[in-house]
């Protein structure tokens, strides 16, 4: 009897149990680069995800009397938006049942290119466009993009000013860079940059956004793929120098990577392998002559990048994308910026559906092609999370269950699989990318804010004018996020008072069925996730300039001696010093510190920290550069040599910190 019973509740879970199985005997030991071992594992969470939906409308939703009740409304409502999330998962399996890794091609290509004689290397033209960034953002990316290594003759760099400022003008002559202005901003960006195209004449035009700095050895690495003539556009990785408001906020910043990872590191790579990489604006190159088959830039959309990959697909020019650190820029940095920066993305993208040249109706698609280019994601990611997180709450207050119940075994039977090989394969797939709890709590925070512009974009997709992503000096505000915030804490009032008004028999709003167990469960995690989420509201200070990791030698001098020392962290302004034992200097004394590959720096003590258990004595110092010796300083630091990638999730670290934040003091979680 015992044995029966064993047997009757573990059944349900045989399907789950098969996922685990798959997962852990198959999927991680093949190399997850192979296009098989990615086909056959997508195939196989395909498969789960089928299964449920089969079972999700033959015997949940089809069963349910077409009353015209609330709840067989709200039944439909909830499996049509399934129906659009199972779509999306769709194009995203296909998507990730491939992937390219074209740097072997890239070196390659590279020995052969510039093998030629250096008269026969083509003329690049780099543009910076730029609108009200100021001076300490700009001199980044101007500075790095004068000193490419390319030879200085073949390429020209245009700073494209549409505030006309007479500062910048100077700056630029001083520097050696072209200034360019017009006589107003009509089409905004992709103005900017056609008016860029009739004052250059270089064969190629780099883009880099004003707050991205390419990496010296950018044009070696991307500039062959053009002897392909089909290639229209090559696109690179965007990385960033700073950490965004996501991660600083959730206290998460030496252990959890930016949030535009998951598509630049996997997503991207991805798509190139289907031919269907598109432009993402900064670091990126285009062949002139592409561009000038297509008219230029098209300006008909606000994210004029994706346009501009599906107007040169049109005419039969491919976008590539070569998934190598090549530029360094500047995340959103706080949380305005954040959302204006997505929500310009999210309207371009439903805005392109709407054109002649968009992914519906563009001459020169395959269908392929076309499915690929719909802003699905767009339309379906905010939209499902908040079906999720409003679903228990809708039962526990009326009653009305999201499906025709069957029992709770089938739930576990059919959905929990699924959940289960989605979050495995997300795990599998992107190792150091994902982690569903905060995966989860990002999405949420992020959906009260870009949910009504998914419905005002399909709405009136047009008529909203383009906004530039405040950053730079002037963008410090650290508010407080109030209308977000108080989304959250709404919604989970609404939950736990819908749990613990049906605690209590007499005021239960829904009656005795299987459903309340799982909506109990359902409710308890959306309550978890949403107190995760609201964490992120709450904006940290960060500083202006970040610090980059180093390790490089140097001397510290001071009026009486000279002491060896190790220098862990520089930026444009200030440093840190690690030496073996005290070296007797205070704050307030002048130091001068000598360095191989750095310019020698003239600075000022801020302070200093005993080392602990014999550890190294670090010593703070500020100083200020200018002239020759900020700009060696701007290409020792920032093109190409010091990146702040996150190789692994320290799962552990990820927990602390948020348990940290949750109930602990605040400021920042050191798992060191």
């Amino acid at each position: 009897m015992v044995q029966y019973l064993i047997e009757l509740e573990l059944a349900p879970l045989a399907p789950t149990f098969l996922v685990g199985a798959f997962f852990y005997i198959f999927a991680t030991n093949w190399p997850r680069q192979k296009t098989w071992a990615r086909s056959i594992t997508c195939a196989f969470v395909l498969a789960v995800a089928v299964r449920y939906l089969v079972w999700r409308f033959f015997y949940t939703v089809l069963p349910h009397p077409a009353d015209g009740s609330f709840a067989f409304i709200w039944t439909w409502t909830v499996f049509f938006v399934e129906l659009g999330a199972f779509a999306d998962i769709l194009l995203f399996l296909v998507v990730m049942s491939r992937s390219v890794d074209r740097s072997s091609e890239a070196s390659r290509l590279e020995r052969t290119f510039f093998a030629r004689p250096k008269a026969e290397l083509p003329t690049v033209d780099v543009f910076i466009p730029t609108y009200n960034e100021p001076l300490d953002v700009l001199e980044r990316t101007i500075v790095g993009a004068l000193a490419l290594d390319y030879p200085r003759d073949k390429f020209k760099v245009y700073v494209l000013d549409d505030k006309r400022r007479d500062w910048l003008k100077a700056y630029c002559e001083e520097k050696g860079a072209i200034h360019v202005t017009r006589p107003d901003n009509s089409h905004a960006k992709a103005g900017n940059m056609n008016n860029g195209l009739k004052v250059s004449s270089g064969e190629f035009i780099a883009i880099f956004d004003a707050d991205f700095v390419p990496y010296r050895n950018f044009l070696r690495r991307t500039l062959p793929f053009f002897t392909d003539p089909t290639i229209g556009i090559v696109q690179t990785p965007q990385h960033f120098f700073n950490k965004d408001p996501v991660q600083s906020n959730l206290s998460l910043e030496k252990v959890w990577p930016d949030e535009q990872r998951l598509f630049f590191d996997e997503m991207a790579a991805s798509r190139d392998a289907w031919d269907v990489s598109f432009c993402c604006g900064s670091c990126s190159i285009a062949r002139r002559a592409a561009l000038d088959v297509i008219g230029g830039f098209p300006h008909d959309s606000i994210t004029e990048d994706l346009l501009t990959t599906l107007a040169m697909l049109n005419k039969g020019y491919k976008t590539r994308y070569l998934n190598e650190r090549l530029s360094m820029g500047l995340a959103a940095e706080n949380l305005k910026g954040y959302f204006v920066q997505r929500g310009r993305w999210c309207r371009g993208g439903i805005q392109t559906i709407y054109l002649h040249n968009g992914p519906l109706r563009g001459p020169g698609l395959s269908l392929f092609q076309r499915v690929m280019f719909l802003p699905l994601s767009w339309l379906m990611q905010y939209t499902t999370r908040f079906v999720i997180l409003v679903v228990p709450a809708v039962y526990l207050w009326t009653g009305a269950a999201p499906l025709y119940f069957t029992g709770t075994q089938d739930i576990v039977t059919y959905q929990l699989p699924v959940l289960a090989a989605y979050f495995l394969l997300m795990g599998w797939l992107t190792p150091t990318r994902y982690l569903p709890l905060v995966s989860s709590a990002v999405g949420t925070f992020a959906t009260f804010r870009m949910l009504p512009v998914v419905v005002s974009s399909v709405i009136k997709p047009f008529g909203v004018p383009f906004r530039v992503t405040p950053k730079g000096s002037g963008n410090e505000e650290n508010a407080f996020d109030a209308y977000t915030f108080f989304s959250i804490a709404f919604w989970i009032a609404v939950t736990v008072l819908g749990l613990v008004i049906n605690i209590v028999p007499e005021w239960s709003r829904i009656g005795e069925g299987e459903f309340s167990i799982v909506s109990a469960y359902w409710a308890a995690l959306n309550v978890l996730v949403l107190m995760v989420a609201a964490l992120i509201c709450f904006e940290k200070s960060r500083p202006l300039l970040d610090s980059f990791a180093t390790d490089e030698p140097a001397r510290v001098v001071t009026a009486y001696r000279a002491v060896d020392a190790r220098i862990v962290s520089l930026s444009l302004d200030r440093g840190v010093a690690s030496f073996a034992a005290d070296p007797g200097l205070r704050p307030g004394e002048r130091i001068w510190i000598e360095m191989e590959r750095f310019p020698h720096i003239e600075g000022t003590v801020e302070g200093l920290t005993p080392g602990r258990r014999r550890g190294p004595t670090c010593l703070r110092f500020s100083y200020t550069l200018e002239g020759d010796c900020r700009d060696a300083m701007i290409v020792r630091l920032y093109t190409g040599q010091y990146s702040q990638d996150i190789r692994d999730i320290d799962k552990s670290a990820v927990v602390g910190g948020l348990w940290h934040r949750l109930f602990g003091r605040g400021g920042s979680y050191d798992p060191a």
